[in-house]
């Protein structure tokens, strides 16, 4: 089209389905889609992205932009094209798709910052400081020798600029990082080798799931098959999917690679952190890219790898507003770049089991552990007509106290935060619910505060009970704070450590838990999820679940895979090397199928099993589903607009409902879904295409607040 008679297409940064037009600016030539543009919106002004030209609207006096940003574009075309997929299948407006893949400071309008690599050193001496105070001789005797600003302690940093203004330091720029390996730690064994050499000689797109069991150096096998990519000056991205994996990963990379070329980047850093390795990783400076799920946005130029450790973590799913897979975009985006992607886990999803049936992925398998240590045996404790002690049986305690004293580790697996998950009356049998939420408020000891896990609400204890008045409240069940307690009252002679988000003061304060771990000396390690996969511990020879029976009747069709997953995942730390492991699994349920096959250890054949049962339920991964989920302060509005929808959607998809949502009632809002069914992916995309734009048109949409989830992973 004619640029004179054309517009600017522009998404906002925000919630906002539309595409806004706006006018070209003045005397400018063609402007590149993918760059920044400050737009006038409303009574303020707005960032957004230029997604290309349209034709100018009829009879209306198109504003003009405020302001050009950038003069090329923030991403490359291959993600430019991946952010489009990714609102277009998840049905996601497109201004909140390209936020949420820009760091904090570019989608307020900053500039890239300038990340040259530079070193410092004392420059003239006769320009010294006569008499320098203490933090100015650190700084001298730090600089004798060229030191990169990354050396540079923070405190001493503005000192830095005021010495380089007045000339008794200088600056020069370093090289750009080159990776440079180490030699490998220990003899591959000939399936690491094979698996090593399939990999090695990928090319192109190609999906490879590499299922090793825990302790299988699927690890090694990473390092070994990207080393080549790496010293020819290649890119490669490893996606995790919790923070707290990214610090022992990342000293792992960084003792094999070198440090200056390995990096990582997660929510933990600030906003600035964030920033310069986004850009260092964009202008080509980091060749080994580590991250969680909004990594996957990072431009990087020369990439030639994707690396998803753990694929099968519910944790790459987003479940607040754009609920997309990292691992599933991951895929696309190799696909999109024609480069192969790696999924690793000891537990693979079913769904990636299910694509390596139909020909889709590659698989490859390792079933020895590198260390050629067996795996741990899992023995089955019954707790029936058993007295426990903080949810402790006497074998466990037993074992507990053999391990110990054998000077080894022990982990006991609790997936419940706090003191105990439920309050209640002794004798009315009243339960303690969140005011906000149909959930049980959660007694925290320590804080001594009663806490809802949905919406953070807040109590004390109260004085009696409000339903019967009387005074005898008592908690039931137990948390990990509660078990913690115990432990420290049976083995008062040693180190328990708590692991849960309450205990640890960020990812530091993880981190440096990990080093007390690892000096090997006798000591309860006590967590959740935080502690069930990709850690090494060599001294935890005992593993504890505490309670597994808690995901066998759950109404979320997925929780019998979890269950299975995160017990042979927490199973999976023990007897990692030359010290022989045990796994004692206390249930009420011994007899049951699931158990049974847990205590056998093999996750094929219950993965298999489980499988099948989708398939002949109808269930993912053979089928494609979508929740469209509504919550407001009443719910006759919710029934209103759910049937309204259900009404006018096409006759190709099969929905079940309205019916309420697992967790009814969630911060104030009631909460209720439709189900919504298809034989393909292909043939729910074609149909959601029809039937959302209808739904957005309902007069009954208005009074609720509504969302599509493409391909949940939980029931919430």
């Amino acid at each position: 089209m004619p640029i004179e008679t054309a517009c600017l297409q522009v998404a906002i940064l925000g919630p906002l389905p539309q595409i806004f037009s706006y006018a070209l600016p003045e005397n400018s030539g063609p402007l590149p889609p993918g760059i920044r543009l400050r737009v006038p919106f409303g009574k303020n002004s707005r960032m957004g992205i230029l997604l290309g030209y349209g034709d100018c609207p009829p009879d209306i006096t198109l504003k003009p932009i405020e302001a050009v940003i950038d003069t090329q574009p923030l991403l490359p075309q291959a993600l430019q094209r991946l952010l489009h997929f990714g609102a277009h299948y998840y049905h996601h407006p497109l201004g909140n798709v390209w936020s949420a893949a820009l760091p904090a400071h570019l989608r307020k309008g900053r500039p890239l910052p300038e990340v040259v690599p530079r070193a410092y050193r004392l420059a003239r001496p006769e320009e010294l400081p006569s008499r320098p105070g203490k933090r100015q001789t650190a700084l001298i005797t730090l600089l004798s020798a060229p030191t990169p600003v990354t050396e540079i302690p923070a405190p001493l940093r503005p000192l830095l600029q005021q010495a380089l203004k007045k000339g008794w330091v200088e600056a020069r720029t370093l090289p750009t990082p080159q990776i440079s390996a180490q030699p490998l730690p220990y003899a591959l064994n000939a399936e690491q080798c094979h698996a090593i050499q399939q990999l090695r000689h990928a090319h192109g797109f190609s999906c490879w799931l590499l299922d090793g069991i825990t302790g299988s150096g699927k690890t090694e096998v990473y390092f070994e098959t990207i080393r080549p990519l790496l010293e020819a000056g290649w890119q490669v991205l490893i996606l995790v999917p919790e923070i707290g994996l990214t610090p022992q990963l990342l000293a792992r990379a960084q003792a094999r690679f070198g440090g200056e070329a390995v990096a990582a980047l997660h929510s933990a850093q600030s906003d600035t952190e964030r920033l310069r390795i986004w850009t260092r990783a964009a202008m080509g400076q980091v060749q080994l890219l580590i991250g969680t799920r909004s990594t996957l946005f990072v431009p990087l130029p020369r990439l030639a790898c994707i690396i998803i450790d753990e694929e099968h973590d519910p944790s790459f799913k987003q479940h607040q507003g754009w609920h997309y897979s990292a691992r599933d975009m991951a895929i696309q985006r190799a696909r999109l770049e024609n480069i192969p992607v790696i999924l690793g886990s000891a537990t693979p999803s079913l769904e990636s089991l299910y694509n390596v049936q139909q020909g889709r992925y590659q698989l490859l398998q390792l079933r020895q552990r590198a260390t050629n240590a067996p795996l741990p045996e899992i023995t089955i404790v019954p707790l029936r007509r058993q007295y426990l002690q903080g949810g402790l049986s006497s074998t466990l305690l037993s074992a507990c106290r053999d391990t110990l004293a054998a000077g080894n580790q022990v982990l006991l697996f609790l997936n419940r935060r706090g003191y105990a998950p439920a309050v209640l009356c002794h004798d009315c049998g009243h339960v303690l619910q969140c005011p906000r939420c149909s959930a049980a408020l959660t007694w925290h000891r320590q804080q001594e505060r009663l806490r809802c896990h949905h919406c953070g609400h807040e109590a004390c204890w109260p004085a009696d009970c409000p339903e019967c008045h009387s005074a005898a409240l008592i908690t039931a069940g137990q948390g990990t704070e509660q078990l913690e307690e115990v432990l420290r009252q049976r083995f008062t002679d040693t180190l328990v450590w708590r692991i849960d988000r309450d205990a640890l003061p960020g990812r530091e304060g993880f981190a440096s838990i990990l080093e007390q771990i690892h000096q090997n000396q006798p000591a309860i390690l006590v967590g959740t999820q935080m502690l069930a996969k990709g850690h090494h511990f060599p001294a935890v020879t005992l593993v504890g679940i505490i309670n597994s029976d808690q995901g066998l009747f759950s109404a979320d069709f997925r929780a019998p895979e979890r269950l299975l997953q995160t017990v042979l995942q927490v199973a999976g730390r023990a007897g990692r090397e030359e010290r022989p492991g045990q796994v004692l699994l206390q249930t009420h349920l011994p007899q049951h199928p699931l158990i049974q096959k847990l205590a056998a250890g093999d996750y094929q054949e219950a993965a298999q099993l489980l499988l099948q049962e989708r398939i002949q339920a109808g269930l993912p991964p053979c089928t494609a589903l979508t929740l469209l989920s509504a919550e407001a302060h009443q719910r006759a509005p919710i029934q209103r607009f759910l049937k309204a929808a259900r009404n006018c959607a096409p006759p190709s998809l099969h929905i079940s409902g309205p019916q309420p949502a697992l967790l009814e009632r969630r911060a104030g809002f009631e909460r209720a879904e439709l189900w919504i069914e298809a034989p393909t992916r292909q043939e729910m995309q074609k149909a959601l295409r029809i039937w959302l734009p209808c739904c957005q048109q309902l007069p009954e949409g208005r009074k609720v607040r509504w969302s599509v989830d493409v391909d949940p992973q939980f029931l919430r």
